[in-house]
């Protein structure tokens, strides 16, 4: 029988907005700063707020104009390479007490770590380990951290997530007997990691607002209404969680897709966002090149302005199996032109290839002219490596140069923002 274990979940309390403060000489925890890029109108997503912020009222993830006016605050640039440059400092204080095989990083500002195997070498209780890792990242970092402690990592979890909120020191315990004591009667339901709106409300059909009811509610039914999923709820619902980091350490993804989407930072006509839809249709095929694999299944998403408009899923299924833009891009472009609305603003487009597969099985019909081919393989693989040495806008297509184009710039940012 497996012992008992003891798991950590460390997370960087307002994560982009403490990085700002300390690279600013701010303490975070009094200084008011919301990490926004102005540049992207009054109606841009605030990434990050201060927690000083947060204590008078603000939410993360709101927008810039909601920020009520009476508030006096510091405006910073989303900055994502120092995000990520300081993330691997936080990684490296890690690596300093523990191997990497214990630690799982499951966000840019948040870690799992389990921890059983330290605390004898250390002579350290679980918030004697914790509060060691958390100061010496404020030490050298000046970012203020939250912890959870768990004898499962979903506890952990929901240690951090709630009952560490609760605690002066930051650092909240659970095992399934306090987690039965303590948080089965607790609402909102949505608070508890895996749990989201959809389920709230299923479970409410009938009458099930906590965990307690869900622990005590007929399986069958559960069974019935979720499938398989219900054995992950029910037992979340007792506390219970068998997933060790071991098998998060050794899990190979399922997944046989590429894809790629942005939110355009305007409303595009229906011609504007037909050459995004090229320049992600082309730099997709790059990404299969890279990866060395191909598709013979495109899908095509885009989003209307307007949220009441249904937006557009559609997919088609191509004779050959191939990476080269010069014959992905015309089925693109066929599924762009028959379903999408030329009179509708579009805010959202995303390309995707489902069920790829190594290159080596790649095949063309009768008609296909295999010396083109051969030379778009070379002129695709020419590309990408000019690119892979001196960056991805070393080499662009005139497309690229257009009014309305967006590769180049996107091709600086990180995860959408600005580097």
């Amino acid at each position: 029988m497996t012992s008992e274990r003891t798991y950590m979940c460390i997370d960087m309390k307002s994560f982009f907005a403490s990085v700002e403060c300390a690279e600013r000489g701010l303490n975070p925890l009094t200084t008011n700063l919301v990490v926004a890029d102005e540049e992207r109108g009054n109606g841009t997503i605030c990434l990050a707020v201060s927690p000083s912020m947060k204590q008078l009222g603000v939410k993360n993830r709101c927008r810039y104009f909601q920020i009520p006016k009476n508030i006096e605050f510091i405006t910073a640039k989303p900055r994502m390479q120092k995000y990520i440059d300081y993330a691997a400092e936080i990684y490296r204080i890690y690596l300093t007490y523990m191997n990497k095989d214990d630690i799982h990083v499951y966000s840019i500002d948040e870690s799992f770590i389990d921890a059983t195997d330290y605390l004898k070498l250390y002579k350290k209780s679980p918030k004697e380990y914790a509060n060691m890792l958390m100061n010496e990242i404020a030490e050298k970092l000046h970012v203020p951290a939250t912890a959870g402690i768990g004898t499962n990592l979903y506890l952990a979890k929901i240690a951090l997530d709630i009952t560490a909120k609760k605690v002066p020191d930051h650092i909240g315990y659970l095992d399934e007997e306090l987690f039965k004591q303590t948080l089965w009667r607790h609402k909102p339901l949505p608070d508890f990691w895996g749990i989201a709106a959809g389920t709230v409300k299923r479970l409410e059909k009938y009458g099930v607002t906590d965990m307690y009811g869900i622990a005590h509610f007929p399986e069958d039914i559960l069974y019935r209404e979720f499938g398989i999923n219900a054995e992950l709820l029910i037992d979340h619902a007792w506390g219970r969680e068998s997933c060790l980091m071991s098998d998060i350490k050794n899990y190979k993804s399922k997944s046989k897709s590429v894809s790629s989407a942005q939110v355009l930072f305007r409303d595009y006509s229906y011609d504007e966002a037909k050459i995004i839809v090229e320049e992600m249709t082309r730099t997709s095929c790059l990404e299969l090149m890279r990866r060395k694999v191909i598709t013979r299944n495109v899908n095509l998403y885009v989003g209307y302005s307007k949220d009441e408009r249904k937006s557009v899923h559609a997919h088609k299924r191509m004779g050959i199996t191939t990476n080269l833009p010069n014959e992905i891009l015309p089925v693109v472009f066929d599924l762009y032109e028959k379903n999408v609305d030329r009179h509708e603003p579009i805010r959202r487009i995303g390309i995707g290839f489902d069920d790829v597969m190594d290159e080596r099985l790649e095949g063309y019909d009768l008609f296909t002219d295999m010396e083109k081919v051969q030379k778009e393989k070379q002129v695709s693989r020419t590309i990408l490596e000019l690119q892979n040495k001196f960056g991805k806008n070393a080499v662009v297509m005139a497309s690229d140069l257009q009014e309305h184009a967006t590769l180049i710039e996107r091709n600086s940012l990180i995860g959408g923002h600005k580097a």
